[in-house]
């Protein structure tokens, strides 16, 4: 019986799936029926201790079961293609290849009205979740912070489709080609004297690690690359070949409240600094409407943006942050570089980026209405340990999961079909 049920189970596995070319020729449609099979053993001799071993030996499919699937394959004109009988279910399977040109619903909605049979499906397809290996972007390969962040995987249910970003940084170049039809508006702050005409470094390099266009043929991938960027130009640089910037109160003041007044429901401000009133106010303001911020951790923690309530503190995965921070990979990151080049950055700011991007991802598959305040809340619920313990990595598809499984679950509450 086990030979049997082997070759059963392999014959099963070499089926084409439904609809599938089988050499020169497609298959028919194929489903697989379940019937009842009560198996009855013989009583053991009297004094005897029943055995609890070899049950799947002693299983088989009994004579009632094997008539009522030839006479449903004669009734619904399907063709008998395997079988095999499972103990733990007290069922007989049998895949069947529909002969008459009826497609698999059809012939499904015949059989569930039909009392010899318990079950009634397609027969159908599944897939390991490997990295699906589908970008054509040439240096995605030296991406490793995606890998360890998911990404590929997380881009298999989403890509921020939808979800506009506020990026309060330096100017950024529009025309990279990594960027192209990715940045909506932009609009400047910095004071004339600042040079700003060079001041590309930074926010072109946080720009692309947020949403770099993905398969395109060029470049990189970025974490949320169907995401909308509008740019607030409020920081420029102190040197032309360094990414160091700086911004002041004033400009920051103004982009705060151009990122309010756009809409964005989540702001990356991949800064840090002194505590500052008239910015926390806007923040908290901004907060009441529902927009996320995203701040990057300072040295030694503390000062704005990340000090003010409810802001996520993002810094990198490769040393102690504080207490409640998201951790993301921020040593050696490639990204883009102004006047359509790349090159590998480091720093705080690219662990804000980086979770701005992943916050792009959970807010644009948030179903509709969802408060942006707790669909960012779930990072912190799904955070992922580091092998060294020291930090937390945020773990997209852990949240996705939760996001899908409290949506389900508000459903099912509300009395709404799941």
């Amino acid at each position: 019986m086990r030979r049997a049920l082997l070759a059963a189970l392999l014959a099963l596995q070499a089926l084409p799936a439904p609809g599938a070319p089988s050499g020169a020729q497609a298959t028919a449609p194929r489903i697989v029926v379940g019937f009842a099979n009560v198996t009855h053993r013989a009583p053991p001799p009297a004094g005897t201790t029943g055995s609890h071993y070899g049950g799947a030996q002693s299983y088989r499919v009994a004579q009632n079961a094997q008539q009522q699937s030839r006479q449903v394959a004669a009734s619904y004109a399907l063709r008998e293609v395997a079988s095999w009988p499972i103990q733990a279910l007290a069922m007989h399977c049998v895949v069947y290849e529909i002969t008459d040109g009826r497609s698999v619903p059809e012939v499904l909605a015949a059989l569930q009205h039909d009392d010899r049979i318990v079950l009634a499906q397609p027969l159908q397809e599944f897939h390991t979740l490997t990295d699906p290996g589908a970008y054509n972007d040439p240096l995605y390969d030296l991406q490793t912070n995606l890998v360890t962040l998911g990404i590929a995987r997380a881009h298999l249910r989403t890509q921020g489709a939808g979800l506009k970003v506020a990026l309060i940084d330096t100017a950024v170049d529009t025309a990279h080609p990594d960027l192209r039809g990715r940045v909506i508006a932009t609009h400047a702050y910095v004071p004339a004297h600042s040079g700003a005409g060079g001041s590309l470094r930074h926010g072109t390099a946080m720009a692309g690690l947020i949403a770099a266009v993905a398969n395109n043929g060029v470049g990189i991938v970025g974490i949320a690359p169907r995401a909308q960027l509008e740019v607030f130009e409020a920081c420029w640089q102190l040197r032309a070949d360094s990414d160091a910037a700086v911004c002041n109160t004033f400009t920051l003041a103004q982009a705060l409240a151009g990122a309010l007044a756009s809409g964005a429901p989540l702001v990356n401000l991949s800064i840090a600094g002194p505590s500052d009133p008239l910015l926390t106010a806007l923040i908290v303001q901004a907060q009441k409407r529902g927009v996320v911020f995203v701040g990057a951790v300072a040295e030694g923690g503390g000062g704005f943006p990340t000090e003010v309530p409810g802001v996520l503190a993002a810094g990198g995965s490769e040393r102690a942050l504080p207490p409640g921070a998201l951790a993301a990979p921020a040593e050696h990151v490639l990204t883009l570089r102004p006047a359509g080049e790349y090159d590998f950055v480091s720093g705080g700011s690219v662990a804000a980026a980086e979770v701005t991007g992943v916050l792009a991802l959970l807010l644009s598959a948030a179903p509709h209405g969802a408060a942006p305040a707790e669909v960012a809340g779930l990072l912190r619920e799904g955070l992922q340990r580091t092998a060294a313990g020291r930090t937390e990595v945020v773990d997209v598809n852990a949240a996705l999961a939760q996001l899908d499984a409290d949506y389900h679950r508000s459903r099912v509450a509300s009395g709404a079909a799941p």
